[in-house]
């Protein structure tokens, strides 16, 4: 079963994305200590996610708009066989699996209503 791991809120601004969520919600925000701009989120204990904030790369969602305004992780125990049944399913692969260093295999879909998500494959 396919459980949601991780979310990434995309911000044009990643400091007032991360002044606004540590006022709103009191999430602990800090830098990954990887090559990319990427904030780690723990939104606490207990039941739950943890997520990052990272840099939009493409125009900002329409206001209104439920489009790609937060994107979700799904752990699978097979990245490309999880890919596969995506397409299968009515869906598509919009950003093909990358290599993410002592995390594992991570790429971006798209369902059948043009949600994005995440899908990771740990090491």
């Amino acid at each position: 079963m396919g459980r949601v791991i991780h979310f990434e809120i995309h911000a044009s601004d990643t400091a007032r994305a991360i002044k606004f969520y540590t006022d709103v919600f009191d999430w602990v925000i800090s830098r990954w200590d990887g090559p990319e701009e990427y904030w780690l989120v723990g939104t606490g204990e207990g039941i739950g996610i943890d997520g990052a904030i990272v840099p939009r790369e493409g125009p900002e969602p329409a206001v209104h708009a439920p489009i790609n305004a937060s994107v979700c992780t799904i752990g699978v125990d097979e990245i490309d066989a999880a890919a596969a049944s995506v397409a299968k399913a009515g869906g598509r692969i919009v950003a093909e699996k990358i290599h993410i260093p002592g995390v594992g295999w991570l790429c971006y879909a798209n369902d059948t209503e043009g949600n994005t998500f995440g899908m990771m494959q740990r090491t």
